[in-house]
């Protein structure tokens, strides 16, 4: 096993599909007639074509994690299935050496009706192991997957969370060369993610690793290279995961025009600010910087005591933060036209794209939350710069202090 050489060389690379059903099983039969006796010309497209890759190469060595990002369409998982053999190209050439362990869709190379046991020894032969070497991790496995209870239970009745957990350990206990991950550790726990990300740095310096996720956390806490795909083409490939961070989120699209409004409408938005800027558009925010945000409203008579709480969400729809007047024990109660301003002096969210959700609620007497007067999953846009690590969607600031100790001391 040489450190470093490579595993995985993929050569101006390209896949077509057609649109139409119909018109691609035509074309399938015109391409299958034309190969047999004479070499066709895949290079143009027919009508109703499109590439979903196109001329896509790079190379993976032995103790690289690369990271593959793109948004929905941009042909991360075509690649993938070209990779693990389940297509091939139709332009350039993909050379792989040696065991490829691959979870590229869920429940993928499991027979439903065996045993989870017995899909074991299925997977570990197609990787070419005997029966006795896969006997020999077949406790290992069932270990990882914590799926002791259950194991000589047929798949079909396993659950998502279950599939994903037998899948990964038998693709990562076998021991492969080249490991593919297609999105599929967002099913399950939390528990066994960070269980298969620990497992996955163990890996790391005897095999290649390619993982495809949306989780721009996860991708920066496990891989050294991160290769951004759009529209089927290879924008970036480099060792600098921000750089590919900062490309991803400014090809998020335009996420302004999806608002979605409820309450019962006793209290009208009139405007809204953000550090005195149009919401309508993405506002910049550099990192740690005040942000300041204005509500402009008309509240009827009808309302009593509400309280305003923001919740600032990040690109998977989590809410990563919140800022609530009732908390520090501020309520509202003027009618008319009112004017709602409150700042953050220090926003020290990671780099990435925020939606802003608005809510304004009536207070009861016991303290609790009443009815919803108004509700808005999408006020605004903040989109964080200026963050040179880009890992996780909160940075502390933190005091540091470096100690030298005496061969007496003790820490």
């Amino acid at each position: 096993m040489e450190k470093g050489e490579v595993l995985i060389s993929v050569d101006q690379v390209s896949k077509k599909f057609c649109k139409d059903l119909k018109t691609g099983l035509k074309y399938g039969l015109q391409d299958l007639f034309t190969n047999v006796f004479k070499k066709g010309d895949s290079s143009s497209l027919r009508p109703k074509e499109f590439w979903a890759v196109k001329d896509v190469s790079f190379e993976l060595r032995r103790g690289e994690c690369l990271g593959l990002i793109g948004h929905n369409g941009a042909g991360k998982s075509t690649l993938l299935k070209m990779l693990n053999g389940l297509i091939r190209p139709d332009q350039g050439y993909i050379t792989m050496h040696g065991r490829v362990g691959a979870l590229i869709e869920l429940g993928a190379g499991f027979n439903p009706i065996l045993t989870g046991r017995e899909n074991i020894y299925n997977n570990g032969a197609v990787l070419g192991f005997n029966k006795s070497e896969i006997s020999k991790k077949l406790d290992a496995i069932i270990e990882f997957a914590e799926l002791k209870e259950f194991i000589d239970m047929p798949v079909q009745h396993y659950s998502s969370g279950m599939k994903v957990r037998l899948g990964f350990a038998v693709a990562a206990q076998m021991e492969p060369d080249i490991l593919i991950i297609d999105e599929v550790l967002a099913v399950g726990d939390i528990g066994f993610r960070a269980k298969c990300l620990n497992k996955i740095g163990k890996m790391l310096p005897t095999c290649t690793t390619i993982i495809v996720s949306h989780n721009m956390p996860q991708i920066a806490r496990t891989c050294n290279r991160v290769i951004m795909m759009e529209s089927g083409k290879l924008l970036i490939d480099t060792p600098n995961i921000s750089d590919g961070f900062d490309l991803y989120y400014n090809a998020v699209g335009d996420l302004t025009g999806d608002r979605i409004i409820s309450g019962n409408m006793d209290i009208d938005l009139v405007d809204f600010k953000i550090n005195d800027c149009n919401p309508l558009e993405v506002v910049d925010l550099s990192f740690n910087s005040a942000i300041s945000l204005k509500l402009s409203l008309a509240v009827k008579e009808t309302v009593s005591n509400y309280f305003v709480s923001y919740a600032f969400i990040d690109s998977e729809t989590k809410i990563v933060a919140n800022l609530f007047s009732y908390i520090e024990g501020i309520t509202f109660n003027k009618t008319g036209s009112v004017v709602i301003s409150s700042e953050i002096e220090k926003l020290n969210l990671g780099a990435g794209n925020y939606i802003i959700s608005v809510s304004l609620n009536e207070v009861l007497a016991s303290g609790s939350r009443g009815k919803i007067y108004y509700h808005n999953t999408n006020i605004g846009i903040v989109k964080i710069i200026g963050v040179t690590t880009a890992v996780g969607p909160v940075q502390f600031l933190g005091s540091w202090k470096e100690t030298k100790l005496n061969e007496d001391d003790t820490i």
